[in-house]
């Protein structure tokens, strides 16, 4: 909603009026953990507030400023000010929080250890999987935005030693703002070795395409190579098979990995698929190695 609809709802309810923009960010904020993911919130949040920092002075003012240099325009453009130097200096932070991060993953490169990542939308299993196959606990809900920051763990599938990644979860219609302000998060997904994106199978057929499409999109965008890419059905047993079946057939995607992170069911193949693909990884790098 644009700042004079709020405020008039305002008025008129005599309550406080919040929309998806502004709530979206207040749960980002409950769930923030890592100071790296509240200098990103502190950024969104900012760049929410700028186009409207004029507007909602107007709208209590109650009219135009009366003159040039006006104190209305005057404590307006304070503000204006100090939000654009936060702004930098935050940016400046996310940047050095980028470098150190890199730094890790060219560590993680000397070592040569693989790397695998979970992505989908929130609330589609990725932690709950990412529990069973690293043994860890962190928490898991069905509530949005649970995951806010990248977590890594080890863990052995066929003698190999790996990395996991979880990601924090895509949501639909994000403005454009948030998206950059949170690409951080995103872009462990351009530094695996393998990445597995999963769709929650229980869900309606129409959210299904919507979101296949949407996570596509997404990581097309962070320009991440399809062929790392490996589809997983999660929450199968919540699902009706057939209807599961055709859908994916309709959008020509081969061998799925059906999967219930809650049950465990189909995650020996999930371990089979990626013990293939990160051998063929191995095998790539060798080479490179022995140069």
């Amino acid at each position: 909603m644009t700042p004079k609809q709020i405020y008039n709802l305002e008025k008129t309810t005599g309550s406080k009026v919040v929309d998806r923009e502004r709530l979206i960010l207040d749960l980002f904020y409950t769930r923030a953990t890592t100071s790296e993911a509240k200098l990103q919130i502190q950024l969104a949040e900012i760049k929410y507030e700028l186009p409207r920092i004029r507007e909602n002075a107007r709208l209590l003012i109650g009219s135009e400023r009366p003159g040039k240099g006006g104190s209305g325009e005057y404590i307006v453009d304070v503000k204006f000010r100090d939000l654009k130097r936060r702004m930098g200096f935050i940016i400046n932070k996310l940047t050095e929080a980028r470098r150190k991060r890199e730094l890790y993953h060219d560590q993680r490169l000397d070592n040569r250890m693989p790397i695998v990542s979970l992505v989908g939308y929130t609330s589609s299993g990725k932690t709950t999987l990412f529990n069973l196959l690293t043994l860890e606990r962190k928490e898991t809900s069905e509530n949005l935005f649970t995951t806010l920051s990248t977590t890594t763990r080890s863990f052995i599938i066929g003698g190999q030693k790996l990395l996991l990644t979880d990601t924090v979860g895509f949501i639909r219609r994000l403005p454009t703002y948030m998206i950059e302000a949170f690409k951080s998060t995103l872009e462990e997904s351009l530094q695996a070795d393998m990445i597995l994106l999963l769709i929650d199978s229980s869900e309606s057929e129409d959210e299904i395409r919507i979101k296949y499409y949407s996570c596509m999109n997404v990581l097309e965008e962070l320009n991440v190579d399809k062929e790392k890419i490996v589809i997983i059905l999660s929450k199968i047993d919540n699902a009706e098979f057939d209807d599961v079946k055709r859908i994916f057939t309709e959008l020509n995607i081969l061998d799925p990995i059906l999967v219930s992170p809650k049950s465990g069911y189909g995650v020996n193949n999930l371990r089979k698929s990626i013990s293939r693909k990160i051998l063929l990884q191995v095998k790539k790098i060798q080479p490179q190695m022995s140069r």
